[in-house]
């Protein structure tokens, strides 16, 4: 399942994301949809899903944060 455009996105990302943070989250998602295939690859019960996504949001909160309901890169 992995994303082929941003605009595929879970509307969470879509609407809330920046252009830039969604593609991150796009890339990462996808990585990790191929990284972690295996169950074996995975901590606990897991979905490779649900470890994509969690990988992804963590992309994303390495180059951007919240304030309010809005998310925001962070400064260099």
């Amino acid at each position: 399942m992995p994303y082929q455009n941003n605009s595929e996105l879970p509307d969470g990302v879509k609407n809330n994301v920046p252009s830039h943070g969604q593609t991150i989250y796009r890339k990462a998602f996808n990585s990790a949809w191929d990284e972690y295939k295996d169950s074996e690859d995975r901590r606990g019960n897991a979905s490779r899903e649900e470890v994509a996504h969690r990988v992804a949001w963590a992309a994303v909160k390495e180059e951007y944060h919240k304030e309010g309901d809005q998310w925001v890169r962070d400064k260099s």
